[in-house]
């Protein structure tokens, strides 16, 4: 490596489940550059019957298992979240993470051939073998590591309902456990104590009483490697802290500092006093694991921007003039000219903010779908939402971009003008919310529905 740039090893694969292996050989990599970034393959199509776990869980456990090894290594989910295996010239010319540097595609010795096969011609590659395994010969730098672990040994495993806790690190080995991934039907409701907390404390700074309660939390206060994030605030907090921090892979616990505070728990037994804090740890928390929504909006100028949020994104009319929208579901229009005021997509979490002010029905938590709303329509006559498979896509488009101009949201924030917006659940990112049993979120949707 005589270049004058950085470099950079380009590591890919499946990672199904990621196991101690993959952390040994990012060790080693990360000795040897100056940055390591892993990217997970998406979907491959000519393997389908490989596809063991959501793509969602997939990019949980690899950001648990590799994102705190060392600040150098990056792991970036594209293809996972576009349902994609980017060919390795793109890689190279449109990842932000390698740009200006020099690139070595990690490749495998006992997979040499199907790898390389892989990289686009004149792809330089760094070769990973086992201690004392022979390497093809050439001039391409090697990384030697003790084992190598198929995945298919760790899957074969977690069927069994054997543990790999000697194969995988100990946070999969506990998000397979907790979830029953590789089981079945993954728990999208699940359950922990907190019996050591680290927390991530994040508070309203300018809300008295958010502040107030934060500093009780204070004696298990980290800035690092935290098993808790507690919020302190109103939803708006909980949204900004989730926005924030979703990539940290642990729980989201709120403490109502505000006003409704569907997202978080009620203070009530949990911030009366220290011994109410410290209290907090013997109990089990409820965990609901939801997805956050993709969205893509694209300007007036035909600039493509994309982000993702948790409760909500829309469009609305940017004048007095209602706004004519073409909606379509899955690649089918569903609704060739819908006038109203805008369009809203919300995840069953966000249902119970804008989208129910709006006219929808709030929706469980946990439920498998997502929404679709109107904003004051007016025609089609009596439409107001619909209800989305967790595997739908929407577009929305203006059908009179220059009379009847667009302004798009995201979480919460002004996108500027926009022609058209394209929504979906993540692939890769999702969020657990904590809540103490009488506290659930359930329970905050069945006062809704009736009221007292």
């Amino acid at each position: 490596m005589t270049s004058s740039l950085p470099s950079v090893a380009l590591y890919r694969g499946r990672f199904d489940p990621p196991g101690l292996h993959h952390v040994e050989i990012l060790r080693a990599l990360i000795a040897r550059f100056d940055r390591v970034v892993v990217m997970p393959w998406g979907p491959m199509p000519d393997r389908p019957i490989d596809e063991n776990v959501a793509p969602s869980f997939r990019a949980r456990l690899i950001d648990i298992a590799f994102q705190r090894l060392d600040p150098r290594i990056v792991v970036d989910l594209t293809d996972i979240e576009q349902a994609t295996i980017s060919g390795s010239d793109d890689v190279e010319r449109c990842s932000s993470w390698l740009q200006d540097r020099e690139v070595f595609h990690v490749v495998e010795a006992v997979s040499l051939s199907e790898d390389m096969a892989r990289l686009h011609p004149g792809a330089r590659v760094v070769v990973v073998a086992a201690t004392g395994a022979a390497v093809p010969p050439g001039d391409a730098p090697v990384v030697r590591v003790d084992s190598d672990v198929a995945g298919a040994v760790m899957r074969k495993r977690l069927y069994e309902s054997l543990a790999v806790d000697d194969l995988v690190p100990p946070g999969v080995a506990a998000a397979i456990a907790r979830h029953g991934l590789y089981r079945g039907i993954p728990r999208l409701v699940t359950r922990m104590k907190v019996p050591s907390p680290r927390l991530l404390l994040v508070a309203d700074e300018r809300n008295d009483k958010a502040v107030r309660w934060a500093q009780r939390f204070a004696p298990y206060a980290v800035v690092d490697d935290p098993n808790l994030i507690v919020v302190f605030g109103g939803d708006g907090s909980m949204l900004h802290a989730i926005q924030q921090h979703w990539r940290r892979r642990v729980p989201f616990l709120g403490v109502n500092a505000g006003h409704l505070g569907f997202l978080l728990n009620d203070p009530n037994g949990i911030v009366d006093d220290d011994d109410a804090v410290a209290a907090l740890w013997d109990k089990e928390l409820l965990l609901h694991h939801m997805p956050m929504l993709h969205v893509e909006l694209l300007s007036r100028a035909g600039a493509w921007r994309s982000g993702l949020t948790f409760n909500d994104a829309w469009i609305e009319r940017s004048t007095g003039q209602s706004a004519w929208i073409e909606v379509k579901v899955d690649g089918r229009v569903r609704l060739p000219k819908l006038v109203c005021d805008g369009v809203l997509v919300s995840t069953a979490a966000g249902s119970t903010a804008y989208a129910r002010s709006m006219g929808a029905t709030p929706l469980l938590a946990d439920t498998a779908a997502w929404l679709l709303v109107g904003s004051n329509v007016m025609d089609p006559i009596l439409w107001k939402s619909a209800l989305l498979s967790t595997s739908s896509t929407v577009e929305v488009r203006s059908l009179h971009v220059e009379k009847r101009p667009l302004t798009g949201f995201l979480h919460g924030v002004s996108m500027g003008e926009v022609t058209e917006m394209r929504a979906r659940l993540s692939r890769a990112a999702s969020v657990e919310l904590a809540f103490l049993g009488a506290h659930d979120m359930a329970e905050k949707i069945a006062r809704i529905q009736f009221p007292i």
